[in-house]
């Protein structure tokens, strides 16, 4: 490591080594206690044919000693965490989890953690992040991360099934994966007749309660054969496989029942275009985007672009046509930019906040269509404050103001008429007034045949 360098906030508890920024970059040092088993992964193809098969982020190596080793990694653009992604996401993340763990048995090796922040979203698909996560195979023992994976993976994807997918808003609580006799307790009584969900749920949350000085409840079997271990991960993989969610949203089908004609949609898609073209933007973020079907718009345009919303249906539409078409250059996760990500972990570190890694990713291009009467009316948000908010990574910003007369705003204001005289700055100056703080104007255009209107501001202190 450089005087410039700096370890990575996320990077302490592993004593295989650790990831560091060097400037701009991002490497990993690799401890000697480790160059076994790295040795043997990487001379034996192990490293290779998961990276071949995009399961594992590639990396290079970028010096060696006797002291330590220095990989680095495939620049990822963005990292989202499992807490901010849809019930597709979430279950390809599992499903990615157990592949690899099958592959490793196969090949004497094994997943020594399943932490689900071992994986995230890089090029439209799941990918594996961890590359010290493996360790050596030993005959007849069990998967020493298997309780992990139920806490992290399989736990959760269940309760979602049973509950919505917000139950993946705990993980913001436990981070260390939610406790076996909490999802024991979650689930319908009728689960503990399934063959599946009782020896990996139930089952195990009577272990844990039974062996609590462990503290770290690893399962109490001694011998278990590789037959058995990979019988369980068959088990899993097929369960997690045929796992849906059956929600209904206000937001799922929202372009079905937008309030203006095709043609002002259109001329909508042909601003944003006209807009973004000369900024020869490399990053975009769609917030409040839906299922991404305005940023596709520049998807051309623009070599990364992100996409929010706050409904995970939508997020799973957006995900599902993004496999479905093999678009690597957007990524979709779940945000309510009411209360956004905070930092988490040890210190409030280890999981960065989203505006601080929205801050770090520096979008040339903000967009925020059809959203700022949400913010303002259903959040009570004043103008100047949501301003602030998008000021904070923006350096252009798209938005859309609905004046009062459009039917959505004024839904919102029924809903609001005992305190309707306190929501009179609802208004187009005011939004000028607020945004002006922050912000410059540099264009601005009403679409025909709506009551709405598009602007395009610069961020007075972008990069200051």
């Amino acid at each position: 490591m450089t005087k410039t360098s700096k370890i990575h906030e996320a990077s302490f508890r592993d004593p295989s080594g650790y990831i560091f920024h060097d400037g701009d970059t991002l490497r990993r040092k690799i401890n000697p206690i480790y160059f076994p088993q790295y040795k043997k992964l990487k001379d034996s193809g192990f490293f290779k044919t998961l990276i071949k098969n995009n399961l594992l982020i590639p990396h290079e190596e970028t010096s060696v000693s006797e002291d330590e080793i220095i990989i680095t990694p495939e620049h990822i653009p963005f990292i989202t965490n499992p807490y901010e992604w849809g019930f597709e996401q979430y279950k390809q993340a599992a499903l990615l989890t157990l592949k690899i763990q099958r592959f490793a048995l196969s090949k004497g090796f094994i997943l020594k953690d399943a932490s689900a922040y071992n994986v995230t979203f890089h090029k439209g698909k799941p990918i594996f992040i961890d590359t010290l996560s493996f360790d050596f195979y030993e005959e007849g023992t069990p998967w020493r991360a298997y309780k992990q994976f139920i806490t992290h993976f399989f736990g959760p994807l269940v309760l979602a099934r049973y509950h919505g997918s917000e139950v993946f808003n705990m993980l913001q609580a436990y981070i260390d994966g939610i406790p076996v006799k909490m999802i024991s307790s979650m689930l319908p009584p009728k689960t503990k007749l399934s063959s599946v969900l009782y020896p990996n749920i139930h089952l195990l949350a009577k272990m844990e309660s039974k062996h609590s000085e462990d503290y770290k409840a690893e399962t109490k079997i001694a011998k278990l054969s590789l037959k058995s271990q990979n019988n369980i991960i068959e088990s899993l993989y097929n369960y997690i496989s045929k796992l849906s969610l059956k929600e209904a949203s206000e937001w799922g089908d929202y372009y079905s029942k937008t309030n203006y004609n095709e043609k002002a949609f259109n001329t909508k898609k042909d601003l944003i275009r006209n807009w973004v073209s000369p900024l020869n933007a490399k990053k975009l973020i769609d917030i409040g985007g839906n299922d991404g079907t305005f940023a596709r718009t520049v998807q051309d345009l623009v070599p990364h672009i992100i996409v929010t919303d706050i409904d995970s249906n939508a997020v799973d539409a957006n995900f599902s046509q993004i496999l479905k078409n093999k678009e690597e250059n957007m990524l979709p996760f779940v945000c309510d930019v009411l209360q956004p990500a905070p930092g988490i972990g040890f210190n409030n570190t280890e999981r960065e906040s989203l505006i601080n890694r929205l801050a770090n990713y520096k979008p040339d291009v903000t967009m925020a269509l059809a959203l700022i009467h949400h913010i303002t009316l259903s959040g009570n948000v004043p103008f100047e404050k949501s301003a602030a908010f998008f000021a904070k990574f923006s350096k252009n910003l798209i938005i859309e103001f609905p004046k009062r007369e459009d039917t959505w705003v004024a839904s919102l204001l029924v809903r609001k008429r005992e305190f309707i005289n306190h929501f009179d700055f609802y208004n187009q100056s005011e939004f000028e007034k607020g945004y002006l703080q922050f912000f410059t104007l540099i264009k601005k255009e009403e679409l025909a045949g709506t009551k709405r209107v598009m602007y395009f501001f610069e961020n007075k202190n972008y990069g200051s």
